[in-house]
């Protein structure tokens, strides 16, 4: 088993479609973090808590929850700038790899979890490396979130710049998120999941400075309208109020769960 607390390198994929890489540190800084209850229902649902593998898990938003509760974590992302920005674990070893090669050994895993990321990856090539390093009976779990629930007065806001402003930037993946994964194929043995969320509390400026982590927003970026995001930022602001009084900002989770039940040859 690979050491855990450190940082390693394997080949990545060529056709890897890089998104994020530009925008690692601000994706380290402002996305949100995962709930414990996360790990822990996933865990209960797993064979064991001895290894948990969070592929495509961006700088450790879920890979840092897994590891108070598996034993070792193997965080895996095809972006080195990702990895270079994630935040550090004891029981949590970062590596460069695509979600289709993990470089894991075979019958390993308990828990193959892809959190946020599945939409980016070959998942026949995937699947095929879950039920790989997956021990028998391991869970595989796909986790997503969506839109996030605020105010009504800054939601209007959100909504508007969401759907409207950015329209035609998202990438195509975009949709099977907002269909909370629901269109993907899934060749395992479901498994219920549980009704859970993310939730922060926030003030203005953290809310901008996770939507300033989209993709869509980096293409609106590209094209030459960074002013529609500063207006943006200014409706938000004054929808908000004070920008210092935190709010409650909410995800609810999509989880996909089922259980390995062969291996790849």
């Amino acid at each position: 088993m690979h050491a855990v607390g450190g940082r390693g390198t394997a080949e990545p994929m060529s056709d890897f479609k890089d998104h994020f890489s530009s925008t690692a540190t601000g994706y380290a800084a402002h996305r949100p973090v995962y709930p414990r209850a996360v790990a822990e229902a996933l865990a209960e649902r797993s064979p064991g808590r001895g290894l948990a593998w969070d592929a495509g898990c961006g700088s450790g938003q879920l890979s840092v929850v897994l590891g108070e509760v598996f034993g070792e974590v193997a965080a895996t992302d095809a972006s080195a700038a990702q990895i270079a920005a994630a935040t550090p674990h004891p029981h949590v070893r970062y590596t460069v790899a695509p979600a289709e090669r993990s470089g894991l050994p075979g019958g390993s895993v308990d828990c193959a979890v892809a959190a946020q990321a599945a939409h980016w990856f070959d998942l026949d090539a995937y699947y095929r490396e879950v039920r790989r390093v997956g021990r028998p009976g391991a869970l595989v779990a796909l986790v997503t979130y969506a839109v996030m629930q605020v105010d009504p007065a800054v939601e209007d806001v959100v909504a508007h710049f969401y759907w409207k402003t950015l329209e035609g930037h998202w990438p195509a993946e975009r949709r099977l998120v907002e269909e909370g994964y629901r269109s993907l194929p899934f060749p395992f043995d479901p498994v219920e999941a549980p009704p859970l969320a993310l939730e922060h509390r926030w003030s203005a400026e953290q809310l901008l400075g996770y939507v300033g982590t989209w993709s869509a927003v980096q293409s609106l970026r590209k094209a030459g309208r960074g002013s529609e995001l500063e207006r943006f930022g200014q409706e938000v602001r004054k929808a908000w109020g004070d920008p210092a009084t935190p709010r409650i900002i909410r995800w609810p989770l999509s989880l996909r769960l089922g259980r390995v039940t062969s291996r790849a040859a």
